[in-house]
């Protein structure tokens, strides 16, 4: 079972599944840079949902917003939109797949966690699904040729610097 979730012939619906995922990034990211993205209003609402009898927002994720993204909008007026777009630039191609499946995620439980819900479960779960496919994520990428290579040349370098210091 496990050899056929991971397989070539899964990976096809993994790679369906990530470049979906890859356009939904994408979208958001280029909606916000094209259309004056300003997280301020955002940011404010959360904050409104930390209060009441039912909070939607955790008084501890409240108090990180007040004393951090809300000092600090303007770096993240430009983190969320450029983080969607090479999010979903990383996803589309399957370059970076890991840490673009990691960011993604990352960024929707922080859009969960200040209260909105919209499609962000459903991107959060497929991200934690294809996450656990691994490898099989990007088998139909860029990851799949460029992984190797990289990790041959981390590991050449690795092996002459050990022979030159210990020659």
């Amino acid at each position: 079972m496990r050899t056929f979730l991971k397989g070539p012939k899964m990976a096809v619906i993994w790679t369906v599944l990530r470049v979906w995922l890859g356009i939904q990034w994408l979208e958001a990211g280029f909606h916000k840079l094209t259309g004056g993205f300003d997280a301020g209003g955002f940011l404010q609402g959360a904050l409104a949902k930390a209060g009441g009898e039912h909070p939607a927002v955790a008084g501890w994720y409240a108090t990180f917003l007040e004393g951090f993204a809300v000092p600090n909008v303007d770096i993240i007026n430009v983190l969320i939109p450029w983080g969607e777009v090479l999010v979903g630039l990383g996803l589309i191609l399957g370059a970076a797949t890991i840490p673009a499946l990691i960011a993604g995620a990352f960024m929707n439980l922080n859009f969960l966690l200040a209260g909105t819900v919209s499609t962000n479960p459903v991107l959060y779960t497929l991200a934690v699904i294809l996450l656990f496919a691994g490898a099989a994520t990007y088998y139909y990428g860029v990851d799949r040729f460029a992984v190797p290579f990289l990790t041959k040349r981390i590991h050449t370098k690795k092996d002459t610097k050990t022979a030159t210091t210990t020659a």
